[in-house]
């Protein structure tokens, strides 16, 4: 019987995502713990090391981090196995080199090139809205001695941001200025909007929002469509609103989130050929 955390993971237990071959050894990094959960995260290792190529070996990837030469989200990061996740900004200031962490249409992490003005912000999906009580000021005799509300809402990257627009809802999206640590604009969750599938059987798709079904006691049900027409559904816990209308607030990889057929990927095959 385990007592306490593990503190390893195999290659072969591993997320398919990370794309580890299999004869690479026995031990794959486990992703320590932070904002995102171990099998939906991309841990620093395996960003330096397998996808940018900036090293050969686990030790010249602790060297690279340990010199302060990776941030996400702007903040220095020394932690080898530090879980970046979906949205994350990766900031490489000796190349001057900035990624933000995408999906793509088969659920694998993308290393998605971006500007310097775009990696100034980073979209948040909002998890719960909610209030909480500031301890009471009891050295102050003019204090009434009752608790103060603090509203606050709670994000996908397990920030807390207090004070927040009294219009955001659950399930919206907010724009929050990596720099400032302010929101700077959020996106309503309704009809009409453009998302991203973050999870499930359409993980990586983007299309427009058409219809939202509510079922009482089970998960709620949203229906949308990409620009080519096709229509697919997942639940309401899985999308990501990134846009308005067809306007994406944040640039899009390659393919722009359109999931191909086997005909259509074999055909696009043959022409890069």
């Amino acid at each position: 019987m385990a007592r306490g955390p593990k503190k390893h993971l195999k290659r072969l237990n591993a997320p398919r995502h990370w794309m580890l071959d299999k004869l690479g050894g026995i031990w794959a990094p486990r992703p320590s713990t932070g904002p995102h959960k171990l099998r939906e995260c991309l841990p620093l290792s395996l960003i330096l090391r397998n996808r940018l190529r900036y090293s050969l070996t686990r030790r010249e990837t602790l060297m690279v981090i340990m010199r302060r030469s990776v941030q996400v989200d702007h903040q220095v990061r020394t932690d080898l196995n530090y879980p970046a996740g979906f949205q994350d900004v990766i900031t490489i200031p000796k190349t001057d080199e900035t990624f933000r962490l995408l999906l793509d249409t088969k659920g694998r992490f993308v290393l998605h090139r971006v500007t310097k003005e775009e990696s100034q912000y980073k979209l948040l999906r909002v998890l719960q809205v909610s209030t909480g009580n500031k301890a009471t000021i009891g050295r102050n005799p003019f204090h009434s001695g009752q608790a103060a509300v603090i509203p606050y809402v709670r994000t996908h990257d397990a920030r807390t941001i207090r004070f927040a627009d009294p219009n955001i809802k659950t399930h919206d999206t907010v724009k929050f200025n990596l720099a400032t640590g302010k929101v700077e604009g959020h996106l309503k969750f309704d009809v009409g909007q453009l998302a991203m599938t973050t999870r499930g059987a359409n993980i990586g798709r983007v299309g427009t929002i058409s219809s939202i079904e509510h079922h009482p006691g089970s998960f709620d049900i949203v229906h949308l469509k990409d620009r080519k027409g096709n229509s697919f559904a997942t639940r309401i816990g899985y999308v990501f609103v990134i846009g308005e209308g067809t306007k994406p607030w944040i640039s899009l990889p390659k393919g722009k989130g359109v999931k191909l057929t086997v005909f259509e990927e074999r055909d696009a095959q043959l022409k890069k050929e």
